[in-house]
């Protein structure tokens, strides 16, 4: 097995250069890089990567997300262990704190929430915000990092990595999701993310990547909401998708509420 060894000069020249772009990021500070990685490397990891039978995926069947997980590095190729374990080295942590500027960044090697992800033809996970908190430390979550493993990913597949604003009107930013690409970004109670239409991909292909949380001991005060000092994943609904639930709700009334009720709310509603 060969291995990767971070060059550490030329990621912090990386981090310096973005570091402006990454701060003033919006709807929240994030920023997506391409070719950080040598392409053998992440060619290595990609072999490795196991398929949807494979190993004992933890899957994810519900409204809010169709999709496979493993934290488990006993059934992570020897390689993609390695390359994680570097990602959460010092040479790697430098490299995000420069780039962010947040400082004391501590890794996750349990990969709470992280490690191998994989979604499906039809899979989806909708729009939210993360768990605040480490369930086991107590940690503050601070930053996330997405690294995608998809070759020749074509626009119609969809899978964009998509950055909503706060009043969850509209996706700011949709990053498709293409081999040796990097989305990183701040994690806080509003950094509401997702890909929240189901995946177009054909039925031979899957949306790979791997992912990374950083944590610090404590986090600005500026980002704590008393209201949510400790949560777990915040799934949030879109106003186009609340406008149609509304609109099927007026529908199923229409056909099954007797007129002269629906004739008798509706003059009550205007008296008002």
């Amino acid at each position: 097995m060969s291995f990767y060894t971070i060059e550490t000069a030329k990621l912090q020249d990386l981090a310096r250069h973005h570091r402006d772009s990454y701060v003033t990021g919006k709807p929240f500070p994030h920023i997506y890089l391409d070719g950080v990685f040598p392409e053998d490397v992440l060619n290595q990891v990609l072999e490795e990567f196991p398929n949807s039978k494979q190993i004992d995926w933890q899957r994810y069947q519900n409204n809010n997300e169709v999709k496979l997980a493993s934290r488990n590095e006993l059934e992570f190729g020897s390689f993609t262990r390695h390359f994680i374990h570097t990602l959460n080295s010092r040479p790697f942590l430098e490299f995000l704190e420069t780039l962010t500027g947040i400082k004391g960044l501590i890794p996750d090697p349990s990969l709470e929430g992280g490690g191998l992800h994989q979604i499906l033809r039809g899979g989806l996970l909708k729009v939210h915000a993360d768990f605040n908190k480490h369930p086991g430390t107590g940690l503050d979550r601070r930053l996330n990092v997405l690294i995608y493993l998809n070759k020749d990913w074509e626009e119609e597949y969809g899978g964009h990595f998509e950055l909503w604003d706060r009043n969850m009107e509209k996706a700011e930013v949709k990053i498709l999701p293409l081999f040796n690409r990097m989305a990183i970004f701040s994690t806080t109670s509003y950094s509401y993310h997702g890909h929240p239409d189901a995946l177009n991909c054909p039925e031979d292909r899957s949306r790979k990547s791997i992912a990374l949380y950083y944590y610090t001991n404590g986090r600005p005060a500026e980002e704590i909401d008393p209201s949510l000092k400790y949560h777990s994943t915040l799934f949030k609904v879109r106003k186009d998708k609340l406008e149609d639930a509304k609109a099927d709700v007026k529908k199923v009334l229409r056909d099954f509420v007797p007129p002269i009720l629906i004739k008798g709310y509706m003059r009550l509603k205007g008296k008002k």
